[in-house]
Parts: C-alpha cells; structure tokens; sequence
C-alpha cells in the first residue's frame, strides 16, 4: 500500500476515457450520482478522489500531535482589502476571526532580528530583539522594521471527475480545476510580506508572491498581462506575479501601490479563503480579480470603511488606451460583528480605442445566524456603453451561500448561482489567451449560467484542508455562433454537466 498514492497519481495523468455515446440531450444528474461499481465514471471518480483520501489518512495519523484550535471550517467573513490574510490563519469558524495558525518555527520566523523577552540590556542590543527595543528604548531603526517580514506559502493538488468524460480533458468554463478526468497542481505559492503597524505613527510595509502551478493561466491578464511573457506557447504549468505592493499609513489611513487584489465580491484567489474547490462565474468572468494602480482604506469608525483608488484597467496589468479606471467603496460591520454589508464598484474604459465605458459593481451581505450557522448573498451587475450604431452589453449574477459547521474538524456548505449573460459577451476560455493552454470556448454563450454546489471542508489540522464537492452546470440558451464549441460542455455538444472534484492544500 505504500505505493498506492502514487499509482493513483499516475492514473490519473494517464487516464482518457472515451466519451458515451452522445444523444444531443442534457445529461441528467442523479444518475451519474449511482454509477455501477464497472462504469468508467466510477472508476475515474474513485481515482481522482484518491488523492484526497491520501490526504485524509497522511493528516489523520498526525491528529495526535494536534493543538486545540478554534471551531473549523467556515467561510469567513475576510475583509474586502486583507485579500490575503487568510494565508497566515487557521481556518476560522464562519463568520469569526481567529487567531494565526501556530506554524513551524521556519516559517514563523522573521527576518532581522531574533526576538526575546524584557528590557534588560541584552534584549535591547542592536543585535536582537528589536520590538522589545522598541518598547524600551524608541526603537532599533531599520532592524526594527526588518523583524516585521514574514514568509510562508502552501501547495494544492487537486482532481476533477466530469460525467461526460469531454475528449479535449476540459471542464468547460469552470476555472481553476478546469482539466477533466486528471490531476493538476492548481499552485504552489510562496510570499514575503511585512504588514503596517499604525498605532504608534507612520509606518510602510508591503508584500511579493509568486506562484508555479495551472493557475497562472487564470491569475494572467488577458492579453496584456505579465505572465503571458514569461511562459512559453501552450503552456499548462508556468509562473505568475499575482501580487507586487508598497504599503503605507497613517492612523486610520492606508495606501497600498502596485499590482494587488480587487475589492469586488466574496470569492478570492487563495484557496484556504474559500469554502469551495471549484469557483463561481462570477468571479471568474464579472469581477476584476487583480488590479495594478493605488488603493486607499480610510476606517470612518470601528463600523464603516471606505475604500477609493484608481488602476490600468480591468485585468490589464499594463495600460492600453491612456484611461484609468475608478475602482472603490464603502463596507458597513454591524456592532456585534455578525452582520456586514459592502458595495464595490469599478468604472472605466477597457477598450483599446478608449472609447466605451464600463460599469461593474457587487454587492456582499454577510450574516452570522448562530454559532456554527452562516449566510451569504451577493449579487453583482455590468454593463458596456457601446458607441452609436453598436449593442450595449450587459450581465448580472446572484450567488446564494450557506455554511454549517458540524464539529471542530468538518463542515458543509451549499452555493447556488445564476450568472446571466445577456448579449454573450463574458465567457471565455483561457486557451483563447496569448500562450495559454485551456478550454477553447469563445465569448457568444447569449444566455444563463446556473451551478449548484454542494462541498464538504476537513481540517484536522491548521495547515492542511481538504474540499470533496459535487457541482451541477446548466446554460439555458442557444448556441455560440463563434468559436469550436456550440455549447459550453462535453466538447460543445452539451448544455449541462455534472463534476465530482476534490483538492488537499498544505500550508507551510
């Protein structure tokens, strides 16, 4: 059995399963929930689920060792700007922020100075601990501000059995666990990082991560991105810059320069961020995930924040047209903290002409209900004013969200959305991309996206998560008139599809 994990990776890279027959007919869901125990669907499910089964038994023999953590997996309640806090945190109860996750002593480690106790003159020497200096005497200087850096980083792997079996090995416009039938490494992330600390005056920070993995295909800008230059043609693997930032502030006041996260919607890019393996179309084709321009936060009070700033232009990492585009808003957290509300917007021009503009903007309401109890609801709208003599485009989406925790180690979790794309002009695949490998899909699906997801999150441990999560896609209406694929999944032959998708992420 020792070598069974590995088997089972190989499957999976080497697995191809000739599609069924096609009838031109939707493929209902329930049926693929019972497969006999000879289909091919069974035997490529039971494979792609393996690897976290694998993870299941590598964290359970560790259980032992385990410290008490607060209540499991969630979805959080992250704020729209700490866009990746979550990295250096256990996964919270819903809702409920927590303490950062006890780590090895490597990667808790800072740079600078070693970090003791008292004010005695050896704490207080040039050589070590600087923050206890700080308290003693005013401060060490530059030692000072280099112990704040931090690093870390995580790994996920992860598998997507689709009942269709499509022949090209995509999931159709799912994005991050797009290939179908086999395993990917999504990404392996590593960051350095020094947070502001404004309570004692003014203060600047800032962070830099860089992955390797499938996901730069999904991080890179569209056509105009850093990474499509430093990955080859057709390129699954590749590496990617998603966050380069200054940060600096005052009081209440903070301002961050550089390429960094969008503030539109709940869904994010780091996956321990999320209750879900797979992602939303929202977030995946209505809202600008990574911006590179100045962000400012101002906390009005210990309730409401506003946020305003400008960028290149939405996932445009250079600019194309001489336009900036406006991207801010406001966010409102009740007094008991179990109720929040925040609306982002991003105005601009897009275009190369510089001539049309566009409107996007999301809406968050987050409620705590009880203890182990969360909901969620957003909706999100846009539009393009086009010139005369052309269409305006238009689209808007609702996403439902509904967590329960069941124990210290296991939750469950529901989202269920409609992604409406009036005028097909939003989906799109990442093969269609400069040097880009993925699903071939063109803008032209004139119609609705709907998706059903029901997930499972395990924790035994801070640092390590497993997602199992069963997904149903429908698109109701006509075909796309432009690219290879008529209908978004099984090779384009279909209007609906059924996935089973598991991943295993290890923090370090």
């Amino acid at each position: 059995m020792a070598d069974w994990p590995d088997r089972c990776v190989r499957f999976l890279a080497s697995r191809r399963v000739s599609s069924p027959a096609r009838d031109g007919l939707p493929r209902a869901p329930p049926p693929l929930l019972v497969p006999t125990s000879e289909s091919p669907p069974m035997r490529t499910l039971a494979a792609t689920l393996g690897i976290c089964v694998f993870g299941f038994l590598q964290v359970d023999l560790a259980s032992a060792q385990q410290l008490s953590q607060p209540l499991s997996v969630r979805q959080a309640a992250y704020d729209y700007y700490d866009y990746f806090e979550y990295a250096e945190k256990p996964a919270p109860t819903p809702g409920e922020n927590t303490d950062p996750a006890i780590k090895s002593d490597a990667s808790q480690a800072s740079i600078g100075c070693d970090l003791t106790t008292g004010c005695d003159p050896a704490a207080c020497s040039p050589a070590l601990a600087c923050r206890q200096c700080s308290r003693c005497r005013g401060g060490c200087g530059f030692g000072e501000w280099l112990s704040g850096i931090t690093h870390g980083g995580w790994i996920q792997v992860g598998g997507t059995a689709n009942g269709s079996h499509p022949t090209d090995n995509y999931n159709g416009p799912i994005m991050t666990n797009d290939r179908a039938d086999t395993a990917q490494m999504n990404h392996l992330w590593y960051y350095f990082e020094r947070k502001i600390d404004t309570s004692r005056g003014f203060d600047i920070g800032g962070r830099f991560d860089i992955i390797y993995g499938t996901d730069w295909r999904i991080v890179d800008c569209y056509g105009n991105g850093l990474e499509n230059r430093m990955n080859g043609a057709d390129s699954l693997y590749g590496i990617a810059l998603p966050l380069m930032y200054v940060e600096a502030g005052y009081g209440d006041l903070s301002v961050k320069i550089g390429r960094m996260p969008g503030i539109l919607g709940y869904e994010q890019v780091p996956p321990m961020a999320n209750f879900f393996y797979s992602h939303s179309y929202s977030i995946c084709y209505g809202e600008p995930v990574l911006i590179t321009g100045m962000m400012g936060t101002y906390a009005l009070s210990d309730q409401v924040s506003v946020l305003a700033g400008f960028h290149q232009g939405v996932h445009q990492f250079e600019n194309i047209n001489g336009e900036i585009n406006f991207q801010g808003g406001v966010k409102w957290t009740s007094r008991d903290g179990r109720t929040s509300l925040a609306y982002c917007l991003d105005a601009g021009r897009n275009d190369l002409d510089g001539l049309r503009d566009e409107y996007i903007h999301s809406i968050v309401f987050q409620r705590q209900i009880n203890r182990r109890l969360k909901y969620v609801f957003q909706s999100d709208y846009g539009f393009r004013d086009m010139l005369a003599g052309e269409q305006d485009t238009d689209y808007y989406s609702f996403i439902n969200y509904l967590f329960y925790e069941l124990n210290q180690k296991w939750s469950v979790g529901m989202r269920a959305e409609l992604f409406r794309d009036e005028d097909g002009t939003r989906i799109v695949g990442a093969g269609n991309l400069p040097n880009a490998r993925g699903w071939m899909g063109a803008p032209g699906y004139a119609g609705s996206f709907t998706e059903l997801t029901f997930g499972l999150n395990y924790k035994p441990r801070a640092n390590m998560l497993v997602r199992p999560e069963l997904r149903w896609d429908w698109y109701a209406g006509d075909a796309n008139p432009n690219g290879p694929y008529p209908y978004p999944f099984d090779d384009g032959t279909k209007k609906s599809q059924f996935t089973a998708a598991c991943d295993f992420i290890w923090m370090f």
